[in-house]
Formats: C-alpha cells, structure tokens, sequence
C-alpha cells in the first residue's frame, strides 16, 4: 500500500502524516495528546506514538440543528463550555435551543464515563497540550474543545489535524498557540472527502486505542 500523504487511506495514515508535521514537539515539557472523540482517537493514537507522549480525550459534542443535525449552531466540551455560531443559533428557539444541549450535555457525560473511567480529571495548567480530530470544517468543536482547554492554562496549546478547511484553520490561529493542518483542499468541500476509509469510529475503538496507548506508556 502506497503511503502517499494525501488523500489519506484511513485515520491511522493520516495520523502518521499529521506526526510528521509535529516534530519540532517532541520532547516539549509536560507533553500531552488530547484527542477529540470519536474520530480524532485514531489520528491522535498515531500522533502520541510518534511523539513518545501519553494520550487522552477531550469530550466535545456538536450542537446540530434541529432536524439537521449534520449542520452545527454550536458545541460544548468537558469543564462546562458552550460555543454558539453567531450566524445560526439565534435562529432557533430558546426552548428547542435548550433541548439540544440538554440531549449533547448527557451525551458527553456518558462518553467521558465510557472513555475516561474512575480516572480523574485532566489537570492541563503548565502543560504542552496537542489537541487533535480527524479534520476541520466548521471547527465550532475544536473552538468549544479550545476554549475549555485554555481555562485551564497549558503553556503550550496547539490545534494539529490532518485536513482543514483554510478559513477555520486561519481563525483557529487566533485563539491557539499553533495550528497545524497537514492538507486544505480548496475549494474544501467536506472532511471525509480527504479520506478513502471514513468509517465511524465506535466507542469499542477508541477505548482499545486508550487502553493500547496507556499499556505501551507502562512498557516504557
């Protein structure tokens, strides 16, 4: 199989790319990889591998639309975040507003117990934190992911993914430390396109890859 770097074969590959353009981290204090489920625990398995850094996840949920949820007005991440599209949600009602967030809000609990277990919360302040997903569209998760982050104050926050669009990857600039977007096909037209495997990852997935990256750091 041809390991050509773009498009990608599947999330694994693109994580390998992505790991390449992130070389210049290794060896950053206090180094962490946080992975934005369910998607972004593929490509951030392979990153941590590449970088000799511990793995975890930052659950963020996307706010859909109601009765177009594929399209997002928002999303809210871990530690109480909620970022709302100025340009979509005050199109919605408030009550249908809070219905949403309600459903994504037990969503995202259910997750952080699904993948995170009894362990205890993420401790971020002073540290070298890549946050990374599978690709950037509207980017209103890895804003809601970011924004959450920086509250807790790493010394080092950078954006990494493998495929982006350019105007979310530019404005994303100016609320990280770094970005790092490995692919941004213009015109960009949808994540999955930069992909051959695009399957959805299932929670089975992404806790044998925790659970893989937690075993090989024991090892060493």
């Amino acid at each position: 199989m041809s390991e050509r770097e773009y498009p990608f074969h599947d999330r694994h590959h693109a994580g390998r790319v992505l790991a390449h353009k992130l070389e210049h981290l290794r060896g950053a204090p206090d180094l962490l990889v946080l992975a934005l489920p369910r998607g972004g625990v593929a490509v951030g398995f392979e990153v941590a591998q590449a970088l000799h850094a511990p793995l975890d996840v930052f659950v963020v949920r996307k706010l859909g639309f109601p009765g177009q949820e594929e399209y997002a007005m928002g999303a809210i991440a871990s530690g109480g975040v909620t970022v709302l599209n100025p340009d979509s949600a005050p199109q919605v009602p408030p009550e249908a507003m809070a219905a949403v967030v309600a459903r994504e809000q037990a969503e995202l609990e259910r997750r952080e117990r699904l993948y995170r277990g009894d362990r205890p919360p993420l401790r971020l302040a002073g540290m070298t934190v890549v946050v990374v997903d599978d690709g950037l569209a509207t980017g209103s998760t890895m804003e809601a992911a970011v924004r959450a982050i920086r509250k807790q104050q790493p010394a080092h926050l950078c954006v990494a993914v493998p495929v982006g669009a350019r105007e979310t990857c530019k404005r994303l600039r100016a609320q990280a430390d770094e970005v790092v977007c490995a692919a941004m096909p213009v015109p960009f037209r949808a994540v999955g396109l930069a992909y051959d495997d695009f399957q959805q990852a299932s929670d089975a997935e992404v806790r044998t890859l925790l659970e893989e990256a937690r075993l090989d750091r024991v090892a060493h």
